[in-house]
């Protein structure tokens, strides 16, 4: 069996290009925050708003990609506005447009997530979901490798002329827009249900879901809310001591190690369990965090973003083949939506807090409140008894 399909080469190719054209952004985008005047509590909560918004729009645009029987459109919808968002950011420098665009940005996230990930279920079976979902985010984040690299080259020649590489950052991202094109949904799903989706309705899904998905998503959840935004450890290493150039390049190495382990670890997730390789996942995060909470050494902060690398390989692939494979596959973008949606509101507390304990106390201690309320969840799904797979009927699962 053909386990890497031609629909997943397709969705893996634009998520590179994507990633690209975003991650070329990232790295830089607190220290440019910070050079028009943003405070550490207003890119805290920038990131927060973004996230939430991303989150809303992720639940009612996956319910309605099931009730519709379309996922094609709005993964190219999805795509085009975070591409248009990007030579918006270099406009203007005004504390509301930069809202506005970040907010677009991620509500092009919002569109297309459930239903391109219910696209990548539909590639796959319960038992090789690690497979395709760990393949889909090393091409992922194979554009987190290329893009911080090729701006990192970009500011060696042109010290801080962030505003051009905005501009630059939008070519990648179109050619991901075109490569949708050649997505076609499948000719056996059709519209379900034709009546209007009112916003709000996938919150109906939770009432209905099976039981397992919401203790497993319970789970998930709390993890989110102790994990703010990468910015914040970006930050930590620029606070340490390093310059701009060393903050890319640690950023890019972290990535890198993510791209190359997350394809492997989701063959291993297929064979020892998904909810196995998550709690190891966990493990590294805390010590992470933990790491960070007293390092200020350069060779330590590449050790522990090398250890965030295989955390991150082993954490957000696998709780979405996870979560499709416990819930019925007529109800994957709805479900994943919904996890996703929920998780995005906690990303907003999540960085809002973290932002706002750095500034009233110190970034170690931000960091170690994080490490400890991860050992906790860790502690919850230890003893919650959750199966693996769902292959079939999902009334006959166990918790």
């Amino acid at each position: 069996m053909k386990i890497i399909t031609r629909s997943i080469w397709i969705l893996s190719l634009v998520s590179l290009f994507t990633d690209i054209s975003s991650e070329m952004l990232y790295p830089i985008m607190p220290i440019y925050l910070k050079s028009i005047g943003f405070s550490i509590v207003l890119i805290g909560i920038l990131e927060g708003i973004a996230e939430a918004t991303a989150g809303l729009s992720k639940g009612y645009f996956g319910k309605l990609s099931d009730n519709s029987g379309k996922r094609v459109p709005f993964v190219q919808l999805g795509y085009a506005f975070s591409s248009i968002s990007k030579p918006m950011l270099a406009i203007f420098i005004y504390p509301l447009w930069v809202f506005f665009a970040r907010t677009i940005d991620r509500l092009g996230k919002g569109i297309r997530t459930g239903a391109r990930d219910a696209m990548l279920s539909d590639e796959a079976t319960p038992q090789t979901k690690g497979k395709v979902f760990g393949f889909h985010r090393s091409m992922d984040t194979l554009g987190a490798v290329l893009g911080p690299a090729l701006a990192l080259v970009y500011l060696y020649y042109f010290p801080q002329d962030y505003k051009t590489l905005f501009l630059i950052a939008f070519v990648p991202g179109l050619f991901a827009v075109l490569i949708t094109f050649y997505l076609k949904d499948r000719k056996s799903m059709s519209p379900k249900i034709k009546a209007p989706t009112p916003f709000f309705s996938f919150i109906n899904y939770w009432k209905t879901s099976p039981l397992i998905y919401r203790k497993v998503v319970i789970g998930l959840l709390v993890f989110t809310l102790f994990n703010s935004s990468d910015v914040f450890l970006l930050l930590k290493a620029k606070q340490s001591g390093l310059d701009d150039t060393m903050v890319i390049g640690v950023y890019i190495f972290y990535n890198l190690i993510y791209a190359l382990f997350a394809f492997p670890i989701g063959i291993i997730a297929d064979n020892i369990g998904l909810k196995t390789i998550f709690l190891i996942g966990l493990a590294l995060f805390a010590l992470v965090y933990l790491g960070m909470s007293f390092n200020t050494d350069l060779y330590i902060f590449f050790g522990l973003f090398f250890i965030y690398g295989i955390y991150a390989a082993a954490t957000e692939g696998i709780s979405k083949a996870w979560i499709s494979n416990i819930t019925d596959k007529k109800d994957t973008a709805t479900a994943i939506g919904t996890y996703t949606g929920f998780q995005s509101i906690c990303t907003m507390l999540a960085s809002s807090l973290t932002g706002f304990i750095w500034y009233a106390t110190n970034p170690s201690i931000a960091f170690l409140i994080i490490a400890i309320g991860v050992l906790g969840v860790m502690i919850y799904f230890f003893f919650t008894k959750i199966q693996s797979y769902n292959s079939d009927v999902i009334n006959n699962q166990t918790i």
